[in-house]
């Protein structure tokens, strides 16, 4: 399996590189991303090398894609990533790059890939109810807050309930007609 690029032609989500571990303490060091995801805190230069090993072996055994979110394959801007065992797919940008429609778009697009080339039927975001922001780019990429459960969920030292939205494969793909994906 080869290294894997997605485009919309505004972004281009890439794989994780050596190269990008200074990049990624930038990006994930920072108390938003502590508080909202189960990062280490703080994300040094040992956290992002562990957190770069645990991609590629995640990569590797085929659970889980983590790619770089960058405006034209490369300085990083945050990371999307796809558990391809519960099709639940996480986010984060770093400060310096929110608000600028990173996460909508890139979720939009490896959702899409999810749908039309991994074959997954339903992808979820888990988002905490007072995350504002993560609601509206689940509505912006077209997901829905489904009546599951709340879950709850600990990371950081901290416990919080998560609500779970799902975007659902169009109708043409759930019933065998796979269309070609062409991000």
């Amino acid at each position: 399996m080869g290294p894997l690029t997605l485009t919309d032609g505004h972004l281009v989500l890439r794989e994780w590189t050596d190269a990008d571990v200074p990049a990624m303490t930038e990006l994930f060091d920072e108390p938003a991303v502590a508080y909202r995801t189960p990062l280490a805190s703080p994300f040094d230069e040992a956290a992002a090398t562990a957190y770069l090993a645990m991609i590629r072996r995640t990569r590797a055994d085929g659970t889980r894609l983590h790619l770089a979110i960058t405006r034209d394959g490369g300085a990083p801007l945050g990371e999307v990533l796809l558990s391809l065992t519960h099709g639940a797919l996480g986010y984060a940008i770093g400060a310096p790059h929110r608000g600028q429609g990173l996460a909508s778009r890139a979720t939009r697009l490896l959702t899409a890939h999810a749908h039309d080339v991994l074959g997954l039927p339903r992808v979820i975001l888990q988002i905490e109810p007072d995350n504002t922001a993560s609601k509206a780019v689940a509505r912006a990429a077209g997901f829905r807050l489904t009546d599951e459960p709340p879950e709850t969920a600990q990371s950081n030292g901290r416990t919080y309930t998560l609500l779970t939205w799902a975007h659902d494969a169009p109708a043409d793909l759930t019933r065998g007609r796979r269309s070609r994906c062409t991000p």
